[in-house]
């Protein structure tokens, strides 16, 4: 075997994508091809009433403009769909920036002209924007995905009540934009009854069957392709209006159209994180044992749906605590329908790790004690222990190497110059899921492997990672196997979203591989012209393209399949259950008071993800999740008129985001365990969520320890350090 598994591996896709050979969603040609453009509403809430397309049919280049009078009937889909509703398909305005008409030319300059001569006359009603001009209206929602809206164990408010110190605080978070770099994009071909999407997405199964119901097709008449992501974060994981709408407008047309998604129109057309807001109480004996949490966070849902996408998972199940009720009520405003967005639960898990850093100021319990001692080694919801949890020693592999010891407890204490220097630290931690997953291995008479799955590259090393696991269970050169992905064309494979790639996609990448080379050295011991010929097939051991057995007898991969004269074909799948990975984050921060300026100069982490599959992967998550942290705690913020329910910085330049200039270097430390020898699932968990869900807290936590300030609503902007 060759080891290659755990090292940190360059990725095999590097080189294409920094030489621009990587061919993104956009970037497949297509002869013949027509590029859209969509008109967006300009109110809110209310009715379609007249739209008159004459000047725009008039541009030089434009083909068409489609209404919805003209596109054709499509059923709604479920889930991965998440809006209950199919623009265009009626004159129904349910939130500013929904498409109303969809304008095609020969070009895409034409296309945005013609878009602006578009003209739509409206019945205008009051819409509704903020949470806080709704609360009275807050309700407990459906079940989302099977996912219960309150849950209970004990009885808080007796526990409460009785509790000898308590924390009662609000914490909130506004609206969040995605902004991957690559914008949406859609290319709809259609031969006769087939089509096929050049779809950036992350999860091309998921996309194709949404699709496919969409038009009353069979799932094999659709054939979605998306090689490579340029980010994603949820934003690409359910299917949306736009691809639905392009692939309509490739029929009527009868020619293919590519539509490609302005960053203004990705503020209201593929989700994002809700407003929120999170009341929660903790109760707890003097000696910092946990007797009760109760949290009710608020969100904002639509008239169309009661999607919650920001789960309370950590109050719930984090910490060792008889008595929680955890209750996730929504607000119909007049919105967007949020999405999922990079590691859902921060939102609650921010309220929870600062309500706990608030609880150890209040006791005089170091923070990091403090969670030591409501620990946990069982799953609080499921009554089951944790398998192979390494929390702990998280705690003390970061702490370690980040001198929490010398940290001085009294707040405002601790200057460098004009400075203040603060120290702060959250638990993280994120579930991951499973999907069922199939892979097909293919050895070709050369002796190389190429492996195809319909999972996806999202930016996280997916084309490296299953190389990897495939080289090593070959016992081939990473060179020699190559890893196709992002096309329905191959085997069936998970959404990459929720943390669930790896824990779905690499068993059956080493099932194939395992059942692979069992037959390759079938061949070889089978054949009299082979070296092997005749030993045990049980004793034959695979390394660096060779077969070897005692006594110095070997063979190679490409003399056995050249002989054998054709390729050899496996397939994988392998099972595996969702579960948590774990970690802890400790951040340093400097305050500059006179400008109430907040530099983040510091972070040190220790995760506990299982095996890590890919050293040098797994640290671009972890630095990413940072950055991401990062963003949510000091910059993010989507601002929404209130009187019109618009997007008001729907723009890199007002909506901010951290640049490296933003981002400290960052030290990240793995528990990882040795795996074991027969270890068939390679002991991963999903993990790419994890880094990012304590950063906000440990943020907020160290400008509190550096100045006295506790603040309670993200952004920890200027304003509230004043």
């Amino acid at each position: 075997m060759s080891g290659l598994v755990g090292q940190g591996v360059a990725r095999v896709d590097g080189r294409a994508k920094v030489t621009g050979a990587a061919r993104y969603a956009a970037d497949q040609e297509v002869p013949g091809v027509l590029h859209g453009y969509l008109v967006m509403s300009t109110i809110a809430r209310g009715e379609v009433l007249e739209i008159d397309t004459g000047q725009a049919l008039a541009h030089p280049g434009v083909v068409a403009v489609y209404t919805h009078a003209d596109m054709p009937r499509l059923r709604l889909p479920d889930f991965p769909f998440n809006r209950r509703f199919i623009p265009m398909q009626d004159t129904r305005v349910h939130h500013h920036g929904q498409p109303v008409a969809y304008v095609l030319a020969q070009t895409l300059e034409q296309a945005q002209e013609a878009a602006n001569l578009v003209r739509v006359r409206y019945r205008a009603e009051e819409p509704v924007a903020r949470l806080a001009d709704a609360l009275d209206q807050a309700f407990l929602p459906e079940r989302f995905r099977d996912r219960p809206n309150e849950l209970v164990r004990g009885d808080a408010a007796a526990a409460l009540d009785q509790a000898e110190v308590r924390v009662d605080q609000t914490y909130g978070s506004p609206m969040q934009h995605h902004n991957p770099i690559e914008p949406h994009t859609t290319t709809a071909v259609w031969d006769g009854g087939t089509l096929t999407l050049y779809e950036s997405t992350q999860g091309v199964v998921f996309a194709r069957n949404a699709v496919a119901f969409a038009f009353g097709k069979e799932r094999d008449s659709v054939r979605v392709v998306s090689p490579y992501l340029g980010g994603g974060f949820g934003a690409k994981g359910p299917t949306y209006p736009h691809t639905l709408l392009t692939a309509a407008a490739a029929q009527l047309a009868g020619r293919p159209v590519k539509l490609v998604l302005s960053r203004a129109q990705m503020y209201t057309s593929n989700g994002h994180r809700a407003e929120y807001r999170h009341h929660l109480r903790l109760g707890a004996t003097r000696q910092g044992v946990l007797t009760a949490i109760a949290g009710t966070s608020t969100a904002q849902v639509t008239r169309t749906d009661e999607a919650v996408y920001n789960g309370s998972d950590s109050a719930y199940r984090l910490y060792a605590c008889p008595n929680v009720h955890v209750r996730q009520l929504g607000v119909r405003l007049d919105l967007p329908t949020s999405s999922y967005m990079r590691s859902p639960e921060t939102t609650a898990h921010f309220g929870l790790e600062t309500a706990m850093d608030e609880l150890s100021h209040e006791l005089g319990i170091d923070p990091v004690e403090l969670r030591i001692r409501n620990h946990t080694a069982i799953d609080q919801q499921t009554g089951r222990p944790y398998a192979g949890k390494r929390l702990l020693e998280c705690y003390r592999a970061a702490a370690e190497a980040f001198g929490w010891a010398r940290r001085a407890p009294k707040p405002g204490t601790t200057r460098d110059g004009d400075e203040y220097v603060g120290w702060g630290m959250a638990t993280e931690t994120h579930t991951y899921g499973f999907i069922s997953s199939r892979t097909r291995l293919t050895i070709d008479a050369d002796g190389r492997a190429t492996l195809r799955v319909a999972s996806q590259e999202i930016g996280t090393g997916t084309y490296t990672v299953l190389s990897q696991v495939v080289a090593e269970g070959l016992g081939l050169p990473l060179g020699h196997v190559t890893t196709l992905l992002g096309d329905t064309a191959y085997p069936d494979a998970a959404v990459s979203a929720g943390s669930s790639t790896m824990p779905s996609v690499a068993g059956p990448a080493a099932d194939a591989a395992r059942r692979a080379r069992d037959a390759v050295i079938a061949l070889a011991v089978a054949d009299p012209r082979s070296p092997l010929h005749g030993v045990p097939a049980e004793e034959v051991v695979t390394e660096d393209g060779r077969l070897l057995a005692p006594g110095g007898r070997a063979d190679t991969y490409r003399d056995v399949m050249t002989r054998h004269g054709d390729s050899v074909e496996t397939t994988g799948s392998q099972d595996n259950t969702a579960g948590h990975s774990f970690g802890a984050v400790f951040v340093e921060v400097r305050i500059q008071p006179r400008l109430g300026s907040v530099r983040v100069t510091r972070v040190v982490t220790a995760h506990d993800l299982g095996r890590v599959l890919n050293r040098r992967t797994a640290r671009g998550q972890v630095i990413g999740g940072v950055t991401w942290g990062i963003g949510f705690a000091l910059m993010e913020h989507t601002v929404v008129d209130p009187h019109t329910a618009r997007v008001v910085n729907p723009n890199l330049s007002t909506y901010l985001v951290p640049v490296c200039a933003d981002t400290p270097a960052v030290e990240a430390l793995f528990v990882d365990p040795d795996p074991a020898p027969d270890d068939r699932l390679l002991g991963v968990r999903g993990f790419g969520e994890t880094p990012g869900t304590g950063v906000p807290a440990a943020i907020g936590n160290a400008i509190h320890h550096a100045v006295g300030r506790r603040l309670r609503d993200v952004p920890f902007t200027r304003d509230k350090l004043l």
